[in-house]
């Protein structure tokens, strides 16, 4: 085995580790900084398979943007974020989903395997299939369209949880009375009294 294919090895365990660490925590905080080692896997994957361009991608987009805008959208929607007993599930679905997760894991393996079986990629030729000049002419040509739809969808998941995060004060109980909120953010009745 070559110095590569062990390091190859090596983000591939790293990456299947943390991610199952993404699944099985209970903090939801700690379970998107395991999704930045995973992330950080696979772009460490990317690079040692020459697709430098797909690897910085991997790091900006889903690293820099993608698990930031997780963060933000937990720390807008007043998820808990410490350690939740509600993030359990019962036995029964654990292993329901470990007995799925492996079932999609053999097929996978098994296609691939005998999908690409003796092939080999020559990392020394100036035309991989990762370049910069490739990737951008996929890009920019034929998938322009599904990349600014993306776009709007994140906006709209964007706004939707700030809406959801503000807190409506003119809304309250029926037959409450109307309050303005003071310099504190406390709610003031309209005699001034903070209840």
């Amino acid at each position: 085995m070559t110095v590569v294919e062990v390091m190859f090895a090596l983000l591939g365990v790293i990456a299947v580790g943390s991610a199952i660490l993404v699944v099985t925590t209970q903090h939801l905080v700690h379970a998107a900084l395991w999704l930045v080692v995973t992330l950080g896997s696979v772009a460490g994957c990317y690079l040692l398979l020459s697709a430098e361009f797909v690897a910085w991608v991997q790091v900006l987009i889903y690293i820099g943007a993608v698990v930031v805008l997780l963060l933000f959208g937990l720390m807008l929607t007043r998820a808990p974020i410490g350690q939740s007993d509600d993030l359990d599930s019962p036995l029964g679905q654990r292993i329901a989903a470990a007995v799925t997760a492996a079932s999609a894991g053999a097929v996978l393996v098994a296609s691939v395997v005998t999908s690409f079986r003796g092939e080999r990629i020559d990392l020394s030729d100036d035309r991989v299939a990762g370049s910069t000049g490739d990737v951008g002419a996929a890009v920019f040509r034929s998938w322009v369209l599904p990349f600014e739809v993306l776009s709007l969808l994140l906006l709209a998941a964007l706004i939707g949880a700030i809406v959801l995060s503000r807190r409506d004060v003119s809304a309250g109980p029926a037959g409450a009375r109307m309050g303005v909120v003071d310099e504190f953010g406390e709610i003031a009745e309209a005699d001034g009294v903070v209840r």
